[in-house]
């Protein structure tokens, strides 16, 4: 039996909801959802009735498209955005995780060659350590977003691939729980993210991203490695500035395309040793005190692969440091 057709199935302690589905929104009648059937039975092979099947069971949530028009990154400057993840609470809850987890880091540290601080930091800025992982059916809100949302082409392939990795893993699409916009886990993957970088660490046959650390900590370093992490080199430092040239190229690009030399032929200041070779750019974030000033190089520009934000990036390598 395809897992699509099938009532229930227990995966792990945390995705689980009780057996009364939610209110149908009629997706598997909506007039673009032929062509989103043709295209997912066609990229992943899934039976046209399974994906009909459990679109007849997703709800429309209005909660989800109110929240994707406010996410925090675009209301919020460094400083208040700062005091939500570098916390003594959320740095005492990751040392303690990473004490709990200690030989799980370090194994994932020495498989992938990604600091086990960047792997923990990044659990903890986005579930606090695996205890935060989202209420919402992604069921629902993945539907919500493919069907009801104006920007619909990501969520859209993210409702295929979400199809596509409960039939993987044996998982009832209809028990599994993540945030407002379908992201899942200690680590929050998305399920493209989930169908190309999870990793079953412990062998059992699984990827487990809800329920088994093991699992989830590894596919984070596995995401970090596959995005070129540099093992050994530095993610950031302050710089000091003068002059206006800099202007011209301060947060010109999350990649970093200049070389150190240009930068400070642009009146930028390392504070720390760097060879006037390696790529990087020029990050204002508005401080507490101000304007701050740091140096992007390669290892910051991977922690945006998983994140598109300067201030999420902030504030994973902060937290990381932090948990040293």
């Amino acid at each position: 039996m395809r897992a699509l057709r099938k009532t229930l199935m227990v995966f792990g302690s945390g995705i689980l909801l009780s057996s009364a589905l939610p209110a149908a929104a009629n997706y598997d009648q909506h007039p673009r959802v032929n062509e989103f059937i043709a295209e997912a039975a066609a990229e992943y092979k899934i039976p046209a009735d399974d994906i009909r099947q459990w679109l007849a069971q997703a709800e429309k949530l209005d909660s989800v498209l109110a929240a994707i028009a406010r996410p925090a990154e675009k209301v919020k400057e460094w400083d208040e955005y700062q005091d939500i993840f570098l916390t003594s609470k959320r740095i005492n809850a990751g040392k303690a995780f990473m004490k709990e987890h200690a030989a799980l880091l370090r194994e994932a540290e020495e498989k992938y060659g990604v600091k086990k601080e960047i792997i923990a930091a990044i659990i903890g800025v986005e579930t606090f350590y695996g205890t935060r992982q989202g209420n919402y059916r992604v069921l629902d809100s993945l539907a919500t977003l493919a069907f009801d949302y104006p920007d619909r082409p990501l969520f859209w392939r993210e409702l295929k691939a979400f199809f596509a990795l409960a039939e993987a893993e044996q998982i009832n699409p209809a028990t599994i729980k993540g945030s407002y916009a379908g992201a899942m886990g200690y680590g929050q993957f998305i399920p493209t993210s989930f169908l190309n970088f999870a990793v079953d660490a412990d062998g059992d046959g699984r990827r487990d991203l809800w329920a088994n650390p093991a699992d989830a900590i590894f596919s984070v370093a596995n995401y970090f490695s596959k995005h070129g992490w540099k093992n050994g080199e530095a993610v950031t430092q302050r710089v000091h500035v003068s002059g206006d040239k800099y202007e011209q190229i301060v947060n010109d690009n999350l990649k970093p395309n200049w070389t150190v030399s240009e930068l400070k032929a642009l009146g930028i200041e390392p504070t720390e040793k760097v060879s006037d070779e390696k790529p990087a750019n020029l990050i204002r974030l508005q401080g507490k005190h101000g304007a701050e000033f740091w140096l992007g190089e390669h290892n910051f520009y991977v922690i945006t692969r998983y994140n598109h934000s300067r201030m999420y990036a902030m504030a994973v390598y902060q937290l990381s440091e932090a948990l040293k």
